[in-house]
């Protein structure tokens, strides 16, 4: 038995499905920052809105708070997915953009390394790139680290390489990349996430946009690059 099902999908996620356009031309998977993850979501945000009149199924996964998309994590979310192209007889080549920001950027990445699904894009915004030195970044993250690998069956320094971005380079899917990241970040440090992970990017041949925002903090983008993130996530659909 399928324990995440196309009958009980709303329990797993959270879908525009009730004011989405049919017929589904595609999917963007938004992954939540650290912590936003513990509750369920009943309001549509402004991107679910946009994806909605574009007929664009948007999908908040329920992965857990503390996840940083490890194996469980992976699993739970390639389970939605599954259950989501069977309820909506969805075809395989269906585009799929995974998207996110802090600990849902590097969610939206390694997810997009490991997902049974291949993305067809990713955009990060502030993302999480070198989980290795955010471990002791800011003194609320050890526990939430520790808690995502400690059950893994190897050294927690190895058991964390496994979902960190600079460290999974080499296996990163050749997809179109958009990361945009604040210059004035004061929760994740750009130079040390953002810029060597672009860097290292670019030095494997991926295609990356990178946008550095001045004068703004963590997550908090002005307009214009908001809406240069949101159209580069909407521009794969009926591309």
């Amino acid at each position: 038995m399928d324990i995440i099902n196309k009958t009980n999908l709303e329990y797993f996620a959270h879908t525009n499905e009730d004011i989405c356009k049919m017929p589904i031309k595609g999917i963007v998977l938004e992954f939540h920052g650290l912590g936003r993850g513990g509750r369920m979501v009943s309001d549509h945000s402004q991107l679910s809105k946009d994806c909605a009149e574009k007929g664009i199924l948007y999908v908040f996964p329920y992965y857990g708070p503390w996840s940083w998309m490890n194996s469980t994590a992976v699993k739970t979310v390639d389970s939605i997915m599954e259950a989501i192209f069977d309820k909506y007889s969805l075809n395989d080549d269906i585009p799929v953009i995974s998207t996110g920001g802090s600990m849902g950027g590097l969610s939206a990445l390694i997810y997009s390394r490991y997902a049974q699904r291949t993305p067809a894009a990713c955009a990060a915004n502030c993302p999480v790139c070198d989980l290795q030195y955010h471990y002791m970044e800011r003194a609320d993250l050890p526990r939430t680290i520790y808690h995502a690998f400690a059950h893994y069956n190897m050294p927690l320094e190895e058991a964390i390489k496994t979902a960190s971005p600079i460290e999974q380079i080499k296996e990163m899917p050749k997809i179109p990349y958009y990361i945009v990241h604040t210059l004035e970040d004061t929760m994740v440090n750009k130079e040390k996430h953002s810029d060597t992970f672009v860097n290292a990017l670019k030095d494997l041949g991926h295609t990356v946009e990178y946008v550095e925002v001045p004068e703004r903090d963590h997550l908090d983008l002005t307009d214009e690059a908001l809406k240069g993130y949101n159209d580069f996530i909407l521009s794969f659909i009926n591309k």
